[in-house]
């Protein structure tokens, strides 16, 4: 059974067993979370969600928080100006792997749901008012 799973404005089909870097979550190592934004579900039959499949989910479990590699951004202006500069960043990313593709019975679950670090920090904003 796949899913196709969608966080961090992108796109990714799993299987259980799978490993995946996505965008940075607010997860420690260990924890274990669930997706709930699953846009189709296949296997015996094909599931397509209008927009998300509803009760469908995918559960992972947080392998560690990485970087991933670096990306040098290089600009050097033209002609008669001597100027250049180079930056350099590196993504922070999630490690997970995939424990369950739940076709049915994910809204019933006691799992936590992914979030993003954005969704982290306006509830820790929120929280101190």
């Amino acid at each position: 059974m796949f899913a196709v799973l969608k966080t961090g404005g992108k796109q990714y089909t799993v299987r259980a067993g799978d490993i995946l870097r996505v965008e940075k979550l607010s997860a420690e190592a260990g924890d274990k979370i669930q997706f709930n934004d699953i846009l189709m579900v296949g296997g015996d039959n094909l599931t397509v969600g209008v927009p998300f499949v509803a009760g469908a989910a995918v559960q992972a479990e947080v392998i560690a928080q990485i970087k991933g590699e670096k990306v040098i951004h290089y600009v050097k202006r033209r002609r008669k100006h001597s100027s250049q500069r180079t930056k350099g960043h590196r993504q922070h990313l999630t490690l997970l792997r995939v424990t369950d593709v739940l076709a049915s019975g994910g809204d019933t679950s006691d799992v936590k749901a992914a979030t993003g670090t954005a969704d982290a920090r306006r509830a820790a904003h929120e929280s101190k008012e």
